[in-house]
């Protein structure tokens, strides 16, 4: 088998979009890519895309990017063949060229048989991601929350204090200034009002944000709203104040006419993931991190 591998270029966008969409048809919850949808995902999310290609055409591809979580390999793909394995280790290969810092991991679905394939890389299981849904069948009362906590939505005046709220209780800059208007423009609907915040002397201590789930909704035809992001200060956990926030996001949705809700929490994160069990959350699926040391570059 003879390939080679080089940078993307917009003429292999119709190739990358059947590629991924035959790799991606069985994923969970995967709703099929565009071409114009691929292409403004992969400028808006700085992406790093290699592709394989023998005799003119494109027969695997991976991509990297740096985000939230670390410096990830989002996607390794190749048409089922022969060689399919030597294809997407070449792949892995000249993409961890790529990574910037030490560290690099990327996402596999828990029990996957792929996962021993990333172990023969040298990548090893370290934490995971949990996709958590519940039913939204009726308001139900907030957990208690200690006297002098306002609990409420966000104001239109509010969203330097919403994303200072925000990064402070991730310990990291998760959100910039904009971010609101960006959320307007991706669900129709979506307002402050869809933010809801806990109050403390005049500040906002903590946080959770409601939204449509609106790619799912709009291709599996459901009513279904998303949570997230969700922090709190520090200095104000074990308040029941994500619990009460929660609860009073999940009302909103359900007053709006949502009958699920879904969001997305660590595996390693117990605190989150019991406060999140006794709301009614279920895990949906569950992945796992794959990661990698990388050796130090010479300078």
């Amino acid at each position: 088998m003879t390939f080679k591998i080089r940078n993307f270029t917009e003429k292999d966008l119709p190739a990358l979009v059947k590629l991924l969409n035959d790799a991606y048809k069985e994923a969970y919850e995967f709703t099929p890519y565009t071409e114009d949808d691929l292409l403004s995902w992969i400028q808006e999310g700085n992406l790093t895309i290699l592709v394989a290609e023998e005799n003119g055409e494109v027969i695997g591809a991976v991509s990297y990017r740096s985000g939230h979580w670390g410096e990830e390999i989002q996607w390794l793909v190749s048409f089922q063949k022969p060689d399919r394995k030597l294809v997407e280790d070449m792949l892995v290969q000249e993409i961890e060229k790529h990574v910037k810092g030490d560290t690099v991991f990327s996402v596999v679905d828990a029990g996957s048989q792929k996962i021993n394939e990333w172990i023969e890389r040298g990548y090893k299981p370290e934490g995971g991601l949990y996709h958590m849904i519940a039913k939204l069948d009726g308001e139900k009362s907030l957990p208690e929350v200690p006297e002098g906590i306002v609990l409420r939505a966000l104001k239109p005046e509010e969203e330097k204090e919403f994303v200072e709220a925000v990064n402070a209780g991730f310990g990291w800059e998760r959100i910039q200034l904009g971010t609101i208007e960006r959320w307007k423009k991706e669900h129709k609907v979506f307002t402050e009002e869809w933010i809801q915040v806990a109050e403390y002397n005049n500040r906002i201590v903590s946080v959770v944000v409601a939204k449509p789930d609106t790619e799912y909704n709009n291709f599996f035809g459901t009513k279904r709203g998303y949570l997230g992001p969700a922090a709190t200060l520090p200095e104000h956990r074990g308040k029941n104040l994500a619990s009460a926030l929660t609860r009073k996001a999940m009302n909103f949705l359900f007053a709006k006419g949502f009958d699920s809700v879904a969001l997305y929490t660590a595996e390693q994160n117990l605190p989150s993931v019991t406060l999140l069990q006794k709301l009614g959350f279920e895990i949906g699926h569950h992945w796992k991190f794959m990661k990698k040391a990388l050796p130090k570059r010479k300078s």
